[in-house]
């Protein structure tokens, strides 16, 4: 699971809760329907943003939700999950996605994928997957070439990047790309007008989510020599915090010019959430964060153990994926790097006791959209933006 919205269930409410898994159960079922069970892989957690905001903007509709069968992710319970174009166009912008970091480890030579016979056969996956999304981008309406031309101009652009140079237009495909599947929500939702500043939203969530990604991956691509945004304009990371701050105040103004039928979860998601995206990736995070998600130079990991390669690694991360260790257990041990990580249910279901974490904002602690039920104007009074 890929993305920079990863939501601990304490800071939802229950009824939001509730709604966050049917999305993300209904993006996973999305994908295994269409592109069988090994596509559920590709579940991206910023692209169910999109499920997210056909329903803010319709409200409940009959047939937009069936009940799933026991999954180990739920602890084997069963739950409503999201269905319908919403869902459908998740599945089709988590494909592209995917075939686009396929291509970028593929360009970037990472690992084994500097040699030619991975690279060749990573690039063959992600033409069956750019297909997939299109066939199911296609299916809801949506024409993903806006999303491959963005995928495509990115090494040009990058390759004309000096120091010097602006962070900005490294980071235009992907706004272009996001702003274009944002504003197809407001077609799917029958709500044309809400397509222009969802756009914008659109643009500028994906400033956000390419500018943070680059920042995380600052030290690795240093190390290996690849093209990071950051190190190749010589720009320093103040610069890009400043930018990221603006990106997620500017997502919270166009987000008042958006016609919700109930916008409480896409609040929560773009506006809450993405700050403390920007806040874990530099370093201002809660006391319970997992060590996965610790900011560059924050982590501070045991001595690993031997390290596998690609084919033994994918080998172990199978056995614990079939028998629910990767999901299920407290801890296990990374079938690469022999790093201790939490399992996925104690991670994003138990991350952390809000009440006692200090990485929460005024806003959020008296907001009945975020929580506390003291009424949707207290968060005029507390000083915050959002």
């Amino acid at each position: 699971m890929f993305g920079i919205i990863r939501p601990c269930a304490h800071r939802l409410t229950a009824g939001l809760r509730t709604e966050w898994t049917a999305h993300l159960c209904g993006l996973c079922l999305a994908l295994r329907g269409e592109h069988g069970q090994a596509a559920r892989l590709l579940t991206h957690y910023d692209a169910l943003l999109v499920s997210v905001l056909v329903d803010a903007q319709t409200g409940p509709v009959a047939g937009r939700r069936r009940t799933a069968g026991p999954c180990p992710l739920r602890g084997m319970r069963t739950a409503p999950v999201a269905r319908g174009e919403g869902a459908r166009l998740a599945a089709a912008v988590s494909l592209v996605l995917a075939a686009a970091k396929v291509r970028d480890h593929v360009a970037d030579g990472d690992g084994p994928l500097a040699r030619p016979l991975p690279a060749r056969a990573a690039r063959r996956l992600a033409t069956g997957w750019a297909r997939a999304g299109a066939r199911s981008g296609g299916a809801v309406g949506f024409d993903t070439a806006v999303l491959v031309d963005a995928v495509d101009r990115q090494t040009a652009i990058e390759a004309a990047v000096r120091p010097g140079s602006s962070l900005l237009p490294v980071t235009e495909p992907t706004e272009t790309a996001t702003a274009a599947a944002f504003a197809h929500t407001a077609h799917l939702a029958g709500r044309p007008a809400n397509a222009v500043p969802l756009a914008e939203v659109g643009r500028l969530f994906g400033r956000l989510a390419h500018l943070l990604d680059a920042v995380e991956d600052l030290p690795a691509d240093t190390a290996a020599g690849a093209f990071n945004p950051i190190a190749a304009t010589g720009r320093d990371l103040a610069e890009a915090r400043r930018l990221c701050d603006d990106a997620v105040r500017g997502i919270a103004l166009a987000l008042r010019d958006v016609r919700f039928a109930d916008d409480r979860l896409a609040h929560v998601l773009l506006v809450h959430e993405s700050r403390r995206a920007v806040e874990r990736t530099f370093g201002t995070v809660c006391a319970h964060t997992p060590p996965g998600d610790l900011p560059p130079g924050r982590h501070v990991a045991p001595p690993p153990a031997r390290q596998r390669g690609l084919i033994a690694g994918c080998a172990v991360w199978t056995g614990l994926l079939c028998s629910c260790r990767l999901c299920c257990a407290s801890s296990y041990t990374d079938p690469w790097t022999g790093e201790e990580r939490e399992g996925l249910c104690h991670r994003y279901a138990d991350c952390c006791d809000c009440g006692d974490c200090g990485c929460t904002h005024c806003c959020e602690s008296g907001c009945s959209c975020c929580g506390c039920g003291k009424g949707d104007g207290c968060c005029d009074c507390c000083g915050c933006d959002c």
